[in-house]
């Protein structure tokens, strides 16, 4: 490729198979594949301490707004929240808060985002999953507040675990 003929790619933004850009993509895939490949000693340990686990399909996003010092649930655990759930457009459609009364889940009967989400926190944090349809209520919806196919976003406060 002559310098002219590359000038006009990167100003007008080839895209063919071959082309700069296309080049450039798989450049900096590699290389950010690359960067999150190289982790710290300490975090690769870590890392490589854990189960491996395939996650097939959707995932959920998991962002800790308060880390929680207590023990962790396992999906046959009952667990006592205060939560929030929403819409994407950020439309309320349940709130423990709203209540004023915590809610008690079995984990193992709840959606899946759930079941796996509050896994991963421990008693006294604070989380916001978002969930995708997959992994919410899907097609069917729910009741006349959660669409067919509706992202969800719940912010929860893991409170206790099996209580009495």
């Amino acid at each position: 490729m002559n310098h002219q003929l590359r000038s006009r790619s990167l100003r007008t933004g080839d895209r063919r198979p071959g082309g700069v850009l296309t080049g450039l993509a798989s450049l900096v895939v590699v290389a950010g594949a690359a960067a999150a490949l190289a982790l710290p000693s300490a975090a690769h340990a870590q890392a490589s301490a854990a189960p491996a686990t395939a996650a097939p399909g959707p995932a959920l996003t998991y962002k800790s707004v308060r880390e929680g010092t207590g023990a962790s649930p396992t999906a046959t655990d009952a667990v006592r929240v205060n939560y929030r759930g929403t819409l994407m457009d950020g439309t309320e459609f349940d709130s423990s808060y709203k209540r004023n009364e915590p809610a008690t889940f079995p984990l193992n009967r709840v959606i899946p985002c759930w079941t796996q989400g509050v896994q991963r926190m421990k008693v006294g944090g604070k989380a916001e999953l978002v969930c995708p349809p997959e992994l919410a209520y899907g097609e069917r919806g729910a009741g006349g507040t959660i669409p067919p196919n509706a992202t969800l976003r719940f912010e929860i406060e893991l409170l206790d675990i099996n209580p009495r």
